[in-house]
């Protein structure tokens, strides 16, 4: 059986495609940046640069929600947010619990919703 009538040719395309080029430039940027001081001026503006572009991203899902999440109504996809934030914070800004604390009311806000809707 060769690799192309194989059922994991889809992966290893997927390996070769995605995944390997992205890794060298992570591993490249990685024995680069090894002497580059962490307060610098210029790294302070690329991460100050880099959380803009996620919060914008993220507002963006929250207010022009995509696919299912539009089924979710708008204050509980804040009140969420708000939720993973204060959770954030209770566990010493712990992006997980963050993430985890949102999402879980997230899903179930949408659930209580459902519910309440039919």
């Amino acid at each position: 059986m060769s690799l192309t009538t194989s059922a994991l040719w889809p992966y290893v395309v997927l390996i070769m495609v995605g995944f390997l080029p992205n890794e060298i430039w992570r591993w490249l940027g990685f024995a680069l940046a090894r002497g580059i001081d962490e307060g610098s001026e210029i790294l302070v503006w690329v991460r100050a640069v880099a959380t803009a572009v996620l919060a914008a991203v993220i507002a963006k899902l929250i207010f022009f929600a995509p696919g299912a999440l539009a089924t979710v109504p708008l204050s509980v996809r804040l009140f969420a947010i708000v939720a993973g934030f204060a959770g954030f914070l209770a566990f010493r800004r712990s992006v997980f619990a963050g993430v985890a604390i949102g999402e879980a009311v997230l899903i179930l806000g949408a659930f209580a919703f459902e519910r309440l809707q039919g």
